[in-house]
């Protein structure tokens, strides 16, 4: 038996990048511990290293990137990996990307789910611990992240290379663990379609399949004996103006992987509220926390329900969708345009941001859904 405990997304910001400014990884000291009694640690590293005048790529929403500090402050709190596939690897380029390799490894810290090249990037992780062999294969939705052939970058979500890599580590390992980075960010459901497809990855091979990304937790069902926890939520990521809400929530999953089962525990937390530190709920707190996760798994377990939650979901983000498509909103200034008398007005920004909402797996899922309606 072997235990693995899976934490979400680390970015420092605002004031844990004051504090690591200084020096300071307190910020973890609530929950280090915990994180310690597991055999095996991952955190999911959700920006670049970035040293000098490094000049970020061009993408929709932010570039976020921190200093070798946070490198520090992971192994500080106890963890023993990083994943890397998630949609900020890359905001620096090959340059951030080889920097945050580079001092990952200085610092002794295993990796997976991104490098120089996309071969690299697909490598999966193999550990052996307790004489029992340990999988973990990392992927992201496709958003500006992604690895190519002579692109550093993050492993992309790619079914055919995905299940292969799956159907690798059920041959050479004993426990195969997933970690998707996707999902609706501030919606606490998986869509349909990720139910469909974390589901048909336990079918090749997984015993775990773990995500997250959405910047709040969601829900988790046992399916085959296999659990598929469907968002964790930010682990450590401050941001100014989110407090009080679903962004400071979340939890890590500890993962028991025995003889024929996988067993799992929830770990809630409060992060980056008050202050900018990791704190585990307790009392009241954890009561209400769990009978809320409860009612996410019951909608979970439900397609009728699921997929009418989705459907108000899309609702609520369709005019934000359609605008996307919409440089010309009256019918004879889209004529002109159409024949090329006028300008599109469609900038190299707008352009990305549609690009972007056809290649990624969940932008495509509310778009399409809002064009149909």
């Amino acid at each position: 038996m072997i235990k693995v405990l899976v934490a979400g997304d680390f970015c420092p910001h605002h004031r844990v990048a004051e504090l690591l400014s200084k020096g300071d990884c307190s910020f973890f000291e609530g929950v280090k511990s915990r994180i310690g009694e597991a055999d095996y640690a991952v955190v999911n590293f959700e920006c670049p290293v970035v040293e000098g005048e490094a000049q970020a790529i061009e993408k929709c929403g932010p570039a976020l990137k921190t200093t070798a500090r946070a490198v520090e402050a992971i192994t500080a709190g106890g963890f023993d990996a990083v994943t890397l596939a998630n949609n900020h690897f890359r905001d620096y380029g090959d340059a951030g990307c080889r920097t945050t390799l580079d001092v990952l490894k200085s610092a002794g810290l295993d990796t997976v789910g991104g490098g120089m090249n996309l071969s690299k990037a697909q490598q999966i992780l193999y550990k052996t611990i307790r004489d029992k062999r340990l999988a973990i294969v990392n992927f992201c939705e496709n958003e500006f992240s992604i690895a190519t052939a002579t692109q550093a970058g993050a492993a992309p979500l790619d079914l055919i290379d995905n299940i292969r890599q799956i159907r690798e580590a059920r041959g050479n390992a004993d426990y195969v663990l997933v970690i998707v980075h996707g999902g609706h960010e501030h919606y606490q459901l998986p869509s349909p379609r990720m139910k469909k497809l974390y589901r048909f990855f336990v079918e090749c091979g997984a015993d775990a399949v773990v995500n997250h990304h959405q910047h709040c937790y969601s829900g988790y069902e046992v399916y085959q004996g296999c659990p598929i926890v469907y968002g964790l939520g930010n682990f450590n990521f401050d941001w100014a103006g989110l407090r009080a809400s679903m962004w400071n929530e979340g939890y890590c999953v500890e993962l028991q992987f025995d003889e024929g089962s996988t067993h799992v525990t929830i770990l809630p937390y409060l992060q980056c509220d008050e202050t900018p530190t990791v704190e585990w709920l307790q009392a009241e707190q954890a009561t209400t926390f769990f009978a809320h996760l409860e009612q996410l798994n019951r909608l979970i377990g439900d397609d009728a329900s699921l997929q009418e939650a989705f459907d108000g979901w899309v609702t609520k983000q369709q005019e934000a969708k359609l605008n996307l498509f919409a440089s010309y909103h009256n019918r004879y200034l889209n004529a002109a345009a159409c024949r090329g008398w006028i300008p599109r007005l469609i900038t190299k920004r707008e352009l990305g941001a549609i690009i972007n909402h056809i290649e990624c797996e969940s932008h495509r899922d509310v778009t399409l859904a809002a064009l149909k309606k």
